[in-house]
């Protein structure tokens, strides 16, 4: 079957499947006031796991590669080791990766890596607890730190630490962050704080542009990396005195959505084209029963070709995304 692509000839290899938009940290660029259920939401009323696989296995069909597990925080589910056997069972998935902020880490990394997971991103904002409590709104960044070591000893080659840019917070601990991936294969992650429907006033103050760490790299000898199909949108840097590298997602670059390849299902089961998107195509009637895979594949072909050229941000214009967490970033 012909793979997935858009009208403006980008193909797509890589879903975002969030599994849960609860999340127990209250990060100032997310949740400051803490996970809310929207009005008028059914308790519960996240995917399956028989949908989670119904879905995926259209993804797959039409060419999808790598699936990203994402929330909220999608270890909050109580059958998250389940959701991720069932994904990394779907025979044409290669990668199954997830995002959390290594809440459950420490005890269950090793558990989730025999389930079939190849590779988790971890926020971490800031190496100073006090910092970190700042922005997070949780004093545990040490059980954090652990659980990181955990994934390593479980057997994980590909771990990513996000850390969101965050002018006058933690802009100032670049050299901090490059000194402890020096003897570690991990590789960090500096993401541009994006402008949300929510949080006006935090982007205006703490805005800041991943070029500037991007110069700061290149002239003390880091070089940037070939982009495979599957990858995320990071500019990968990497230096021969350092084990890690760093990826930079700069979301207000020029030509940032020429390489999109990455798509969007939300926990209540909703196509979404781009994180800062108008709203979202309902996928869930179509994932009843194994027999509506033909209809399913066809909704999801169809609705690409409403895909834009690119996002809106450049004009303030977030479309209908109240916050990150909402659709799983």
């Amino acid at each position: 079957m012909l793979p997935l692509e858009d009208g403006f000839s980008r193909r797509f290899y890589y879903l975002r499947l969030s599994v849960t938009d609860v999340c127990n940290f209250r990060c100032t660029y997310c949740l400051p006031d803490g996970y809310h259920p929207p009005q008028g939401k059914v308790r519960n009323a996240f995917l399956s796991i028989d949908e989670i696989r119904r879905v995926v296995t259209g993804f797959a069909a039409m060419g999808t590669r790598k699936v990203r597990l994402t929330g909220g925080e999608p270890s909050l589910r109580r059958d998250f080791t389940a959701i991720i056997d069932t994904v990394a069972n779907i025979p044409e998935i290669e990668k199954v990766a997830m995002t959390t902020n290594g809440y459950r880490l420490k005890e269950r990394a090793r558990e989730w890596f025999n389930a079939g997971l190849n590779a988790i991103n971890v926020s971490v904002d800031s190496l100073d607890p006090r910092q970190f409590h700042q922005i997070t709104g949780e004093n545990k960044l040490a059980e954090i730190m652990e659980g990181i070591d955990a994934a390593l000893g479980a057997g994980f080659t590909s771990i990513k630490i996000n850390a969101v840019l965050l002018k006058g917070l933690n802009d100032y601990q670049l050299e901090a962050f490059l000194a402890w991936i020096k003897d570690k294969p991990i590789e960090l992650r500096f993401i541009e704080l994006m402008q949300t429907g929510e949080m006006d006033t935090l982007f205006r103050d703490h805005h800041l542009s991943g070029e500037q760490i991007k110069q700061q790299l290149l002239t003390t000898g880091w070089i940037q990396q070939l982009r495979n199909v599957d990858d995320g949108p990071a500019q990968v840097f990497m230096h021969p005195a350092s084990q890690g590298g760093v990826g930079l997602i700069m979301p207000y670059s020029k030509d940032f959505c020429a390489g999109c390849n990455r798509l969007r299902v939300s926990s209540l089961g909703k196509l979404h084209l781009c994180l800062f998107g108008d709203g979202g195509i309902d996928l869930r009637d179509l994932l009843v029963s194994d027999e509506q895979q033909d209809e399913l594949q066809q909704r999801i072909r169809t609705s690409l070709q409403d895909k834009s050229a690119a996002h809106r941000l450049h004009d303030g214009n977030a479309g209908m995304t109240p916050h990150l967490a909402s659709i799983g970033g």
